[in-house]
């Protein structure tokens, strides 16, 4: 057996030096490291909508945890003996009597709980407007559809996260919208019941719920947002961040900040926004559960309103009436049923456009520039006719607010509301799609005529007109960089004699002429138009 011995070197390396070479032969982190210095962030605005959501995210998750060690999710009663007087010796449920311990005897508690509160609600918020902005300005197109998937789940997932914790603390508000959301469970047809038993663990209101709901908010929910927020990031960074169009910008570079100075201004954003959160937590009071007091099933809060994030349900529940049809010996409850289904088809239609507007398009190219929302008429109108739909319901969700504060008949209110549910969309669509195509002829005058100088020239008859300054070339370039689509035309099937464009191909025909087709976008100017009057101006 031969003996391969080398001799021992003389050891050069500190032991920080070893462990990092030890590190680096199992982990191969170095390379992960070198690749990230590669990566750039573009420096815009807009792009810090997301970072408001994950910021936020993580001060959810560690004021949650505090909170957790407080918390008792059970129904059991027990008799208050808290810090808070005039309940002392009512008989409530320890949900409620730990949530009061948690805002008056736990030191710091009451604004870490309101942290927690304020932070769910710009969490939700800035996701919300994350996904508008990459909505206006296309960046869901491929390679990142998988993205808007995920952005799109979050959304929904942040939701009832939301409506989960909202319900835990089993004070009469929480109650009041627990006794809205099992009427609507119960108005499914056919598993409506029973959905409705395996939530509450029985009859309403059950004693399990506070239990499963934890369970859902504290680890089931969390977990799965924590997944989705990876998932986003990997192909986020995989792909490369999108862009806006610009001198130098192009569908294979990005242009903007190396991952250093990103990260110093990360770490400072992350702090300005935890402070916001915290300083609102201080001198603003939200969900003041003691004013409520405990959860009975036969009480209802009077003006109660649910988070804004959930009005739009409860809008469309109040203001729909109070249908109801006998069906093979059963009800439904259309009163009930309509506005969830109404509602599921609304968001369901958000997180499919994506996939729609690529079949319509037949545009399967990755894209990295980003579209201003001006150039891309219908789509943003079909946005804003969306936007106005939610704003309308989340009208409705304060209709006796609104009665009471403005003196005015709760009825008038509601069917404003309903007649706007139809109304307002449509003229958001038309009001939108008009004022972008103003503004793309507002461009095309910019790029052919120049901006205006405030300079007024007298001419030889009399007349006086306004000088105009030839744009730069940046700006020139943006301007103009857009691309145009032009519209599908429906086409038969070949080798087949006498054949006639199928539906599906005269319907995606049909929704690209919508899209794209005249009336929906400003010709840019051409070469030859803008050397023509440009030289025109010159002489």
């Amino acid at each position: 057996m031969s003996n391969d011995s080398r001799p021992t070197e003389p050891g050069h390396g500190h032991t920080g030096e070893k462990l990092a070479q030890w590190a680096e032969s199992r982990l191969g982190y170095r390379r992960v490291v070198r690749s990230a210095r590669r990566l750039v962030f573009p420096d815009h605005w807009s792009f810090m909508l997301g970072e408001i959501a994950l910021y936020s995210f993580v001060i959810l998750l560690v004021t949650g945890v505090y909170l957790s060690f407080y918390f008792h999710p059970s129904s059991n009663p027990v008799v208050y003996q808290g810090g808070y007087a005039p309940l002392r010796g009512q008989s409530v449920s320890e949900a409620y009597a730990s949530t009061l311990h948690i805002s008056f005897d736990v030191r710091g508690g009451l604004l870490i709980r309101q942290a927690h509160h304020w932070a769910a609600l710009v969490f939700v918020a800035a996701v919300f407007v994350h996904m508008l902005r990459v909505f206006f300005t296309g960046a869901f197109r491929r390679p990142r559809e998988l993205n808007w998937v995920f952005g799109f789940l979050l959304l929904v997932m942040a939701m009832f996260a939301g409506l989960t914790g909202y319900d835990l603390p089993d004070d009469l508000l929480s109650g009041t919208g627990l006794q809205v959301v099992n009427g609507t469970i119960l108005s499914i047809p056919v598993v409506g019941t029973y959905l409705s038993f395996f939530l509450f663990g029985g009859e309403f209101p059950g004693d399990d719920l506070i239990a499963r709901f934890n369970t859902l908010h504290v680890l089931v929910i969390p977990g799965l947002m924590v997944a989705l927020i990876v998932g986003h990031v990997a192909l986020a960074v995989r792909h490369r961040h999108t862009q806006f169009p610009g001198p130098g910008r192009t569908n294979g570079n990005v242009v903007g900040l190396p991952v250093k100075v990103y990260a110093v201004k990360a770490g400072a954003y992350f702090f300005f926004v935890s402070g916001v959160i915290f300083f609102m937590a201080a001198v603003a009071q939200i969900n003041p559960v003691w004013t409520y007091g405990p959860f009975r099933p036969d009480q209802v809060s009077a003006g109660s309103q649910p988070d804004w994030y959930m009005g739009v349900a409860d809008g469309l529940l109040r203001v729909m009436p109070g249908w109801e049809i006998d069906f093979w010996g059963h009800t439904l409850a259309l009163d009930n049923f309509l506005p969830l289904l109404f509602g599921v088809l609304l968001f369901l239609a958000m997180g499919a456009y994506p996939f729609l507007e690529a079949w319509v398009t037949d545009d399967d190219r990755e894209q990295h520039l980003l579209d201003r929302p001006r150039n891309r008429p219908v789509r943003t109108a079909l946005g804003v006719a969306w936007l106005s739909v939610y704003a309308v319901a989340l009208i409705g969700a304060a209709n006796d607010i609104i009665a009471v504060r403005l003196h005015v008949s709760v009825n008038a209110v509601t069917w404003a509301v309903r007649v706007g549910l139809f109304v307002v969309p449509i003229l958001a669509f038309i009001l939108t799609k008009r004022l972008a195509l103003g503004l793309q002829r507002r461009d095309r005058e910019k790029v052919l005529h120049g901006r205006e100088s405030g300079v007024i020239k007298r001419l030889p008859h009399g007349g006086y007109v306004e000088i105009h300054e030839p744009l730069d070339p940046a700006r020139l370039h943006t301007l103009t960089a857009h691309e145009q689509y032009r519209p599908l035309t429906a086409v038969a099937v070949p080798d087949t004699e006498g054949a006639t464009p199928s539906r599906t191909q005269r319907l995606r025909a049909g929704l690209s002429r919508a899209l794209h087709g005249t009336g929906t976008q400003v010709s840019k100017p051409t070469a030859a138009e803008y050397e023509e009057i440009t030289g025109r101006h010159r002489s």
